[in-house]
């Protein structure tokens, strides 16, 4: 006991817990603030009002497990279908958090938001407490958290982006400490964490890097072979689970053309072909950058704050590295200014190398929101930078206000969903009704006959209209949804495996499942349910 009071005294420990528990505050307070400034509460965030319909796969998927271990129908896209179980295109480990707190709390369309906020909270405390800042960072961190608006649109929201930030945020403090004190425990645990990001999301494979270049420097050859047995581990393991967890995708998640070059044209055709996509990928990520300054373009916006930020982080990089250089005797000095640079440098790298990867390997529109991640961890690293004129805090601190506040107007992309009386009623009304027509089957699962095709779109009398879709959120647990473009339906009207069909009201499937003699469940004023077989 007097070792311990010892210890607490000696670090001054509970002035780090003030500064711990004063940032674990500030998500919570953020989202508070944000949702009072709109007339609401936190408790009136409604996932069926938003527009990502991503958010209704996590959700779905996630009850199933907590509900019935797995989901009894499969999840996917054109009825496409994992070889094992039944989660859809993404790795089922992105979600793991979430499953833990519904199966401690329960699972209900708020969960998702609390555990968002609570995770953020924690990555909060466990940062400062890991790295134990002093108040002008923790100042500087608290002011740039507050202008990154992303923070708050996904904590308070179904998307599991806010699980990506906090492990990563978590990791980098982790990363701090570890180089104030190296332990072999903390070493393990980096391995741990970036080798569960990477199942999570496989371009997170760049953190793996850094305790590997940790052990390395550490253990010298010990440390290389035993880094490549994890990393190769690491990626075999996410291979086969996206091999047979992850179901078909409408289009492939990532383009590899720009590898398969060098196969097929040689070495230097590769490079010519790789250099000439970096080029025609680089201006049009150029164009969404004029756009986000035009218009307020969620893309373009994240793209420039990503270029300021990785601007930030090599000229930091940089600066700090000829430090090292000059600095003579000092060791300790010397040594603090050293783990500075590794962590810099290897954010900075990461960012270099995402950037690439998003040019050659994604499309820009939907690869922009995994930009996010890594400038959230960013905003905690640069907090950290030696300052004296803040200039560095002052840079980001503008871009953040004049792209994620004053140009921040479209709804789909910024605005919180709040709960409406006539969607809630919707969404009520269409839980009664899959509750008493749908009948899940228990045996052979997971199977067809749990399943609802959700027509993405049809046309009516008004042209291309998209089906409402956030009345599945009313499925009963358990059930699979199979998002389905009309051409496949309407080609395989007769060949179809799923149970039950969703639509448009009015709309060319709804008059092609009448004619194919689909019994029709229930329809409303916009959508129509019909069961097949």
């Amino acid at each position: 006991m007097e070792k311990f009071v010892a210890w607490w005294k000696c670090d001054k420990r509970y002035v780090t817990l003030i500064k711990s528990v004063l940032l674990a505050v500030l998500p919570l307070l953020c989202c508070v603030v944000y949702c009072a400034a709109q007339g609401r509460s936190v408790g009136q965030v409604y996932l069926p009002a938003s527009e990502w319909n991503d958010e209704l796969f996590y959700y779905k998927q996630v009850e199933a497990i907590v509900n019935c271990g797995y989901p009894l129908g499969y999840f996917g896209f054109n009825e496409s279908a994992a070889l094992k179980l039944s989660f859809a295109a993404w790795s089922p480990v992105l979600v793991f958090p979430w499953v833990l707190w519904g199966l401690l709390f329960g699972w209900n369309l708020l969960s998702p938001v609390i555990c968002n906020i609570f995770l953020m909270c924690l990555s909060c405390f466990g940062f400062v407490w890991l790295v134990k800042m002093t108040w002008k960072q923790l100042g500087v961190l608290a002011m740039l958290f507050c202008l990154y608006t992303p923070f708050v649109r996904y904590m308070l929201s179904g998307m599991p982006e806010i699980i990506c930030f906090s492990m990563l945020i978590l990791f980098y403090g982790l990363a701090i400490n570890y180089l104030d004190r190296e332990k072999v425990w903390k070493l393990v645990l980096l391995f741990l964490m970036s080798g569960v990001m990477t199942l999570m999301r496989p371009y997170m494979l760049l953190f793996l890097l850094l305790p590997s270049y940790l052990w390395i420097r550490r253990s010298r050859w010990k440390g290389f072979l035993g880094s490549a047995l994890v990393i190769g581990a690491t990626g075999a393991l996410y291979i086969g689970i996206k091999h047979y967890l992850g179901a078909e995708y409408f289009a492939p998640l990532f383009f590899t053309d720009w590898a398969a070059a060098y196969f097929e044209r040689g070495l230097f055709g590769g490079l010519r072909y790789t250099l000439g996509k970096l080029y025609y990928m680089g201006t049009d990520f150029l164009r969404h950058i004029v756009q986000g300054f035009r218009t307020g373009l969620a893309s373009g916006a994240y793209f420039a704050g990503y270029s300021v930020m990785l601007c930030v982080l090599v000229c930091q990089s940089l600066r700090d590295c000829s430090a090292l250089r000059r600095q003579r005797g000092e060791e300790k000095r010397r040594e603090a200014a050293g783990s500075h640079l590794i962590i810099e440098a290897h954010l900075a790298f990461s960012f270099v190398s995402m950037l690439l990867a998003l040019l050659l390997m994604y499309k820009l529109t939907e690869g922009s929101k995994h930009l996010l991640t890594f400038m959230a961890a960013g905003i905690f690293v640069i907090s950290l930078m030696e300052t004296r004129f803040y200039k560095k805090a002052a840079i980001l601190g503008l871009t953040f206000f004049f792209f994620y506040s004053y140009k921040a107007v479209d709804p789909n992309d910024y605005q919180v969903p709040f709960v409406t009386e006539q969607r809630r009623d919707a969404v009520e009304e269409w839980r009664e009704k899959f509750a008493e027509e749908l009948q899940l089957e228990k045996e052979n699962a997971p199977s067809f006959d749990n399943v609802v095709i959700w027509v993405f779109q049809d046309v009516n009398a008004q042209g291309t209209v998209n089906v409402d879709w956030q009345l599945l959120y009313g499925l009963p647990e358990g059930f699979g949804i199979s998002c389905c473009m009309p051409d496949y339906v309407s080609e395989n009207l007769d060949s179809l495996k799923s149970r039950y069909l969703i639509s448009l009201s009015g709309g060319q499937i709804d008059a092609s499942c009448r004619e194919a003699g689909y019994r029709e469940i229930w329809r409303d004023g916009t959508t129509v349910l019909y069961q097949r077989y």
